[in-house]
């Protein structure tokens, strides 16, 4: 095998593991199955360290098969020993009572197969419609199934949003939808309910493309006034791939990557003094809710949790140079698999390039008028998912100052819904187009960082705190009432670890380790977490899914380092009733230090669409950074050499152009 413990699962190594699971079902008695997930189980985070210090031995290549077997209703759990040495092994074959996994890209292609098979619709869409050609007409979007019926709950489902493509196959089906919403059995292959209004809305009938193919050029002209604006590296980027190992300047990180989470990184550390100082030892978007605002049928089963319903990284795209990435690039393929168990390789699905990142420092001496500036260039790693009608684009950046930004773009198409007959000003969205609403929703994602700041150990002793700005009382310690200070609280407990932002405040929270002291400040070095804009849930708190998504009910979580919690909203969340992730883990309050903590942080949107977003979506965008706070002695960014673009040109005279006087200085009394 000669992988990495950390590295994907290769096609050999899926196509053993599945092989592996296959044959032990059929010596067994198990009736047929189907591959949901076949992903690396990755090791013990103590046996990982042991190893990567060479205090212990390589750990197993193991992989985590999740099944389905359709004839017994049933999923399984099964790990298959992946060895060098001897064939593949299934060491654990568990049954998942209860739950259910979640849908992947081949249930979904045949939920949509189900619904346009389905008599009953075809006879609906004849009735209520005039829709006769559902082989060419009828696109079913297909959801896991929230808040589904309760006496079918038990069965595993999903629900569809239905459209038309009235233009042809490139036309948009978003501006055409349909008041249904079926709901299939996966495992049966049948439509077993379905919501729609009382009296059917009008089919929108106008088209609004985005496809160049029919865009109408008359109507809407193509720009001309573009001109081209090329990236160009004439000596190659300054980033190095080995195996699955980036370095870029003084960055290092290890690249992973599975179906559910999609890109992972692991073994983040920053080169100081020659010294490999540890930064993260892991760090992943883990999961995702999208709730939806209209409560009125058929729509109020409207909610995704895309990563543990979907997989970010079963829905990865190919991404292509010059559009999705600009630059010199590095692409990395994906490995995940098929309902049969085969390996699929997603081509170039994570993107490595560099940018320019305007001014990182600058300085003008009045006095002198000398002037220094160093330009910031980042490293970005980049991936983008596609969950129907829906883009998110995910992005690492790091910085030559230490600091790592977090980034998502949410694009894509919004999912429309036909205006009842009547109704022109929808009270829970807006009309996009003629008989198109868009509702209100909000979009929020889960992280998972499990930080090693300056901790050859992982990060058993780092302490988290909260910081924020205090304003002193007026009085003898503060006489002209002008005095306030940055007051820090350690959060030692779970329960007192369950935070919300406050920016009124300039809260942020702070990733300390106590044992490495900075020799500038006396304080312990750490890094902070610099919280983003997030919107409360707007569900109630006892709404499904506010009980689902108790991640997404606060902005900060912290827990003892457990190897088995490893998602927020619990390891199955398809058609789940409760949170069995956050809610369990924190129910008793937990002491923190020394406990190797992990963070849960989470943010997101409120997005209310508007007439722009339609018929695609310019980019909305959110994230969060994390900046180093004492772990350097000084601006680590000082020793870049001052460069000039030879490739800048001034262009024209403009009113400031040719010798501008320099500015004066201040007054002292100003400065």
């Amino acid at each position: 095998v000669n992988a990495h413990p950390l590295d994907q699962l290769s096609v050999h190594e899926i196509r053993s593991a599945a092989d592996a699971c296959t044959a032990w079902a059929a010596s067994n008695g198990v009736p047929s199955i189907r591959f949901n997930t076949v992903m690396l189980l990755e090791p013990a985070k103590k046996a990982l360290l042991a190893f990567e210090r060479g205090a212990g031995p390589r750990p197993d290549r193991v992989a985590e098969c999740i099944l389905i077997v359709p004839t017994a209703e049933l999923a399984v759990e099964a790990l298959v020993v992946l060895s060098e040495c001897a064939p593949p092994a299934v060491t654990s074959w568990k049954n998942l009572d209860g739950v259910h996994p979640l849908t992947s890209p081949d249930d979904n292609t045949e939920a949509e197969a189900v619904v346009k098979a389905c008599p009953r619709i075809a006879q609906l869409m004849a009735e209520r419609y005039g829709i006769t050609d559902i082989k060419n007409q009828l696109i079913c979007d297909t959801w896991a199934c929230h808040n589904a019926p309760e006496h079918l709950n038990h069965r595993r489902l999903m629900q569809g949003f239905l459209y038309l493509k009235l233009a042809g196959q490139s036309d948009n089906e978003y501006a055409h939808p349909i008041d249904m919403v079926p709901i299939v059995d996966l495992n049966l292959g049948k439509v077993l309910h379905i919501d729609m209004y009382d009296l059917p809305a009008p089919v929108p009938r106008g088209c609004i493309n985005y496809h160049p193919s029919l865009v109408d050029p008359v109507a809407k002209p193509w720009r001309d006034d573009v001109k081209p604006l090329h990236v160009v590296q004439p000596e190659g980027p300054s980033f190095s791939l080995d195996g699955n190992e980036l370095s870029w300047q003084r960055w290092r990180v290890r690249l992973g990557f599975n179906g559910r989470e999609g890109l992972v990184l692991h073994n983040l550390t920053y080169l100081d003094g020659g010294r490999r100082r540890p930064v993260m030892h892991r760090a992943s978007l883990v999961e995702m809710a999208v709730p939806y605002g209209d409560p009125n049928m058929p729509y109020v089963r409207k909610a995704a949790f895309d990563v543990g319903d979907y997989g970010f990284g079963l829905c990865a795209n190919s991404l292509e140079l010059g559009c999705d990435c600009l630059g010199h690039i590095q692409y990395m393929d994906a490995i995940v698999n098929n309902c049969k168990g085969e390996p699929v390789v997603i081509r170039k699905a994570i993107c490595i390039h560099e940018e320019d990142a305007g001014i990182l420092w600058k300085h003008w001496d009045c006095r002198t008028h000398h002037s220094e500036v160093r330009r910031s260039r980042r490293l970005v790693v980049s991936m983008v998912s596609t969950f129907m009608n829906y883009e998110y684009a995910l992005y690492w950046s790091f910085y030559q100052d230490g600091t790592i930004h977090f980034e998502l773009k949410l694009t894509g198409i919004l999912s429309t819904s036909a205006a009842p007959a009547g109704e022109t000003d929808p009270a829970f969205g807006v009309r996009v187009a003629p008989g198109v609403h868009a509702t209100v929703h909000q979009h929020f994602f889960g992280m998972r960082l499990d930080p090693a700041i300056d901790d050859e150990a992982g990060g058993k002793d780092l302490i988290i705190s909260e910081v924020e700005a205090v304003a002193l009382p007026p009085g003898p310690a503060n006489p002209y009432a002008n005095g306030f200070r940055m007051q820090e609280t350690e959060l030692v407990s779970t329960s007192q670890a369950q935070r919300v932002h406050n920016f009124a405040t300039a809260r942020f929270w702070s990733i300390k380790n106590p044992f490495s002291i900075n020799p500038v400040s006396g304080r312990p070095v750490s890094y902070r977490l610099m919280p983003a804009a997030s919107p409360w849930m707007m569900a109630a708190p006892d709404s499904l899914v506010a009980c689902r998504a108790v991640f997404a009910t606060k902005q900060l979580w912290v827990t003892p380092h457990a190897d088995d919690q490893r998602y927020p909203a619990g390891e199955h969340v398809v058609q789940s009733t409760r949170c069995m992730g956050l809610a369990e883990w924190t129910r008793k309050d937990t002491p923190l230090l020394g406990a190797d903590p992990v963070i849960w942080y989470s943010f997101g949107v409120t997005h209310a669409p508007r007439v722009e977003d339609f018929p695609v979506m310019p980019v909305e965008v959110c994230g969060f950074s994390l900046k180093p706070d004492g772990f350097f002695a000084g601006n680590p960014a000082v020793d870049l050499p001052r460069t000039r673009d030879p490739a800048s040109r001034e262009d024209g005279g403009g009113c400031c152009g040719g010798g501008a006087a320099a500015p004066a200085c201040l007054p002292k009394s100003k400065m």
